[in-house]
């Protein structure tokens, strides 16, 4: 199956209305309709595909399903040989075009698409392979993953050197942690109580489920409103118990002052960290607020755009917990990278999921991490939320508060067809219904 050849690109703008119950509400997006720029790789071989997306939250999924577009004639026309036998050669040629480079580098949209497109590569080989994703990263020697990481700017931190002696180390312990995984699972937690939309008898409610479920680490969003946040995390606290975790995210609601003031505010709640307390872009404001919310942890890094903010945040002893993301990082490569700087600077990566597909990303990544780079889940959790699972093929499957093994081939990225019927934006099947709806009686849409 190496031999496929790439022959187009296809992209769909997908949307699905959860603004409607307020599923993913916080202090900076009170409405978000959870989305996707959702990429199908064709390749010459009649069964083989490979499905990658990136995650958006409604209006703007237009502009990377156009950049998208810009990078298809960078892809087609290679082969999986080709691609697999140059990694690293691959993705910078996505992330270096002479001319998109203007647009980039290595940042905003464009990176975004280059996400999309290198997940859906990346699922691609692993079909072929026959394996599931976490499996085929784990199936690569430590010299083959290396050589998938751009170390571009970032060997002031980490070099290929160094990255190739973590790997080394571990690589004895693999196999024997991939069955312990597979039979134990990965910690998750909880954001789907937290909401900033949710009333105080749903959020109840939640928590109740969530502990019966067998959670143990809870997130809340926070930022809008001080007293309503004290009443609000108030809650969960008394619902959770005391010996429970609690964190809380502002999603980069506040000033570096502000984000202190209003973290140690909450600080009466006993919480394990503060996530996004400002913006994303700010290492030095994330170092300030660090020291000065001490012992609560500071989390940050689902809007960190690439490597190098990384790399500063874990140089400044900004983050006690580094927060992936599949899809604002520029795919499997460039999470390699971040996965090795935290290990370097021994700080616990604690991955974002809060998004459609995100979690079924995710899940394949801590496995990986779990089995060849650190070896403990201990004081890890990855984030879960409970929301459109049923629209994928190899949905992800927490049981007992932990996320179980996927074991179907690929990424676990593949969308149902009738969901794409559905959901594809403005034309989809759900979305003419509701146009059809909302229109004046007699009027024509």
């Amino acid at each position: 199956m190496l031999h496929a050849r790439i022959v187009r690109l296809e992209v769909i703008d997908l949307r699905f209305p959860t603004s409607d119950t307020l599923d993913g509400s916080d202090a900076m997006h009170p409405d978000p309709d959870y989305s996707a720029a959702y990429v199908r790789v064709l390749t010459d071989h009649p069964t083989l595909e490979g499905r990658g997306f990136t995650f958006t939250i409604g209006r703007g999924t237009d502009l990377c399903v156009a950049a998208v577009r810009l990078l298809e004639p960078l892809v087609v026309g290679r082969t999986l040989a080709s691609i697999k036998g140059d990694m690293r050669g691959f993705w910078r040629t996505l992330t270096s075009d002479s001319q998109l480079r203007w647009v980039g580098p290595e940042k905003g949209v464009v990176h975004l698409a280059t996400a999309a497109v290198v997940n859906g590569v990346w699922d691609l080989l692993a079909k072929a392979a026959g394996e599931p994703l976490w499996k085929h990263l784990c199936a690569l020697t430590s010299e083959e993953l290396v050589a998938a990481i751009d170390f571009r700017y970032i060997t002031d931190a980490l070099t290929e050197d160094e990255a190739l002696a973590i790997l080394r180390a571990e690589e004895p312990h693999r196999a024997e942690r991939m069955r312990h995984i597979a039979s134990h699972g990965y910690p998750a937690y909880t954001t789907s109580c937290g909401w900033l939309g949710y009333s105080d008898e749903k959020i109840r409610r939640l928590c109740r489920e969530s502990i019966a479920e067998g959670f143990n680490h809870f997130k809340v969003k926070v930022g809008a409103d001080l007293a309503d946040d004290i009443r609000r995390v108030g809650i969960i606290r008394a619902e959770i118990g005391p010996t429970r975790k609690l964190m809380i995210d502002a999603n980069q609601r506040w000033d570096v002052g502000e984000a202190i003031q209003w973290t140690n505010a909450l600080a009466q709640f006993d919480l394990w960290w503060i996530e996004e307390p400002t913006s994303p872009d700010d290492v030095l404001g994330h170092a300030a607020i660090a020291r000065a919310v001490a012992p609560i942890g500071v989390a940050t890094g689902e809007q960190c755009q690439n490597r190098v903010m990384f790399k500063q945040l874990l140089q400044a002893n900004a983050i006690e917990f580094c927060q992936i993301d599949a899809c604002r990082l520029g795919g499997v490569n460039e999470v390699l990278a971040v996965l090795l700087m935290a290990r370097k600077f021994g700080v616990r990566v604690c991955p974002h999921a809060g998004g459609v597909g995100l979690c079924e990303l995710v899940n394949h990544l801590v496995h990986f991490e779990y089995c060849a780079i650190t070896g403990s889940d201990e004081g890890r959790v990855c984030e879960y939320v409970d929301h459109l699972h049923e629209h994928f093929e190899d949905p992800c499957v927490v049981r007992g508060g932990r996320y179980q093994s996927p074991n179907m081939p690929g990424y676990s990225s593949d969308i149902k067809e009738e969901t794409l019927r559905a959901f594809a934006y403005p034309n989809g099947s759900e979305w003419l219904r509701r146009r059809a709806e909302a229109a004046p009686v007699g009027a024509q849409l």
